[in-house]
């Protein structure tokens, strides 16, 4: 094993979030000596200390926030102190939209003074963060700026966040395993405009990418009902994929 991915939290939209039915944390990345946080939503610093498995967050390299959506960023300054010992030592990298430090910050300006840099995503894009190199391949469909990510690892591992289906998006995620935000079960009703994937989105998806993994996660109330891990395994049979649906604290090794 060279890395992992830590979920530390599975939920997703505004009812998940306001009871905590799935914990909203996001992602710990860990390759080779290279530690990331993606996503810090709320209760990122919590779930990360509730965890058995230690998590330091002052040996964290950099944080990416793909967009500046509560569920994913609101942590982002609790978690870029903890990273700098409370400010007094200055390191890591921010990654982040241009909108996340623009008008409306979810960054607060006295934290980015506490980092040695923050490097704005744009599409199409690279970056490397020791032994992390990763891409931006599209931006997504959504009300803010927001990104996808491909992981150039000993895994190509991409991850699509939030975003309404379009024709081309599978086209830009050509990777081993696969990572996608699935809030609902349903599709949407065609006068409803909601900008997040669907169940049959994500089928759609997986079967043009064909990856050797594929996993659901940021599951909305709709969906978490209907029991994620029973969906999971009906998707697996009727599609061939591997496909699983994340849970919190799951351990994805690669």
């Amino acid at each position: 094993m060279e890395g992992f991915i830590k979920f530390l939290g599975t939920g997703g939209a505004r009812f998940v979030v306001s009871k905590q039915i799935r914990a909203t944390g996001g992602l710990w990345l860990h390759y080779k000596e290279t530690n990331l946080y993606i996503d810090p939503g709320p209760g990122a610093l919590v779930r990360m200390h509730a965890s058995k498995e230690r998590f330091d967050p002052a040996s964290l390299d950099g944080i990416i926030l793909t967009h500046k959506h509560i569920d994913h960023a609101n942590d982002v300054n609790v978690m870029i102190e903890a990273m700098t010992d409370g400010g007094f030592k200055k390191r890591g990298i921010l990654f982040c939209p241009e909108d996340a430090i623009g008008e409306d910050p979810v960054v607060l300006k006295y934290v980015r003074a506490y980092l040695d840099r923050i490097e704005l995503l744009k599409e199409k894009e690279s970056y490397t963060i020791k032994d992390i190199r990763f891409s931006i391949p599209v931006r997504h469909v959504h009300p803010v700026e927001t990104y996808g990510i491909i992981f150039e690892l000993n895994k190509k591992i991409g991850l699509i966040t939030d975003t309404r289906f379009f024709d081309a998006l599978p086209g830009f995620y050509p990777v081993d395993y696969l990572i996608v935000n699935v809030l609902r079960s349903k599709p949407i009703e065609k006068d409803h405009v909601i900008d997040h994937l669907a169940v049959n989105d994500f089928v759609n998806i997986v079967m043009h990418i064909k990856p050797e993994l594929a996993v659901m996660t940021h599951f909305g109330m709709q969906i978490i009902k209907e029991k994620p891990y029973l969906l999971s395994e009906k998707l697996k049979e009727e599609t061939g994929i591997e496909i699983i649906a994340a849970h919190d604290g799951m351990k994805l090794e690669f």
